[in-house]
């Protein structure tokens, strides 16, 4: 297994560089074979610390998914969680807001869709998308209706804090933040759509905007290289992680989490004397029957 909470960790201090940031797996890459061999062991470990999580219900876990479109959010959140308890997850890709959504400030809507204590949270896309989707596009501010009071020349800065501010408020509370960001390549997002096109059965994939998003690739690369390195803290990291290799994204993810998992190291509630007494009595009316 590979070394990956620390390798593709994103540190603290600012200096995280997007274009140095590899988008393909390392030249001595394990097989496909061997890859698919590894996520299996590791949905295997995560089901059963996903289990240990829920009985001790002490902390909530909230994995965070950004990326370029067709870098593998939704495969790879299918592939790491497969064995787990569906009782035990929930899922939510955050889309284009809502009137009622854009009423409210920008944490509202995936506040609400926190992860309760005991279980794990996925974000398919989240609240970053406000500091990514409307810095490269800042005319859909215009539909926030924000006071004239929020400051244009400090607005990201201001949204970075709050983000900061509201990921350490969860960590103090036992949600066990962990955010990845998929890095695919833009040559290897043009192979993919173009495969989206030329399958009959991925067509409905494909969406004529993703294309116009391309068109400001540039813009969104620095605007997630400030993301990372504003919000990017011991207690909500950020993992870049290469997503041209699939097999060794998912790997890469599933690992991670697992080993950030077992550090808390979650145990079964403990049963009190007094209880086992009483299983004993309840065992003892179950054999005389």
């Amino acid at each position: 297994m590979y070394d990956f909470p620390e390798h593709y960790r994103v540190n603290y201090n600012h200096d995280f560089v997007l274009a140095d940031a590899p988008t393909a797996p390392p030249a001595a890459v394990d097989s496909d074979k061997a890859l698919k061999k590894q996520l299996k062991v590791l949905n295997n470990r995560l089901a059963e610390l996903q289990r240990i999580l829920y009985a001790h219900d002490h902390h909530s876990i909230l994995l965070v998914f950004q990326a370029m479109d067709a870098a593998g959010k939704d495969g790879t959140i299918r592939a790491i969680m497969k064995g787990v308890n569906p009782a035990g997850c929930q899922v939510y890709s955050f889309k284009q807001p809502s009137k009622e959504e854009l009423d409210h400030d920008f944490l509202w809507r995936t506040t609400k869709s926190l992860p309760e204590r005991g279980r794990i949270g996925i974000f398919n896309r989240s609240y970053y998308e406000e500091v990514l989707i409307l810095k490269v596009h800042p005319e859909y501010l215009g539909s926030q209706n924000l006071p004239k009071e929020v400051q244009q020349d400090t607005l990201w800065q201001d949204r970075y804090a709050s983000i900061r501010d509201h990921e350490k408020h969860l960590a103090r509370n036992g949600t066990l933040i962990l955010k990845f960001w998929l890095n695919v390549s833009k040559d290897e997002q043009k192979r993919r759509f173009l495969a989206r096109l030329d399958a009959p059965e991925k067509n409905w994939k494909f969406s004529s905007g993703d294309i116009a998003e391309r068109q400001h690739w540039a813009a969104y690369m620095d605007a997630y290289q400030a993301a990372l390195n504003e919000t990017s803290r011991a207690y909500a990291p950020w993992y870049a992680i290469p997503a041209d290799n699939k097999r060794y994204m998912r790997v890469a993810v599933a690992q991670t989490i697992v080993s950030v998992l077992e550090r808390l190291e979650l145990k079964y509630p403990e049963v009190s004397a007094q209880d086992l007494a009483r299983f004993q009595q309840a065992r003892s009316m179950l054999e005389n029957e």
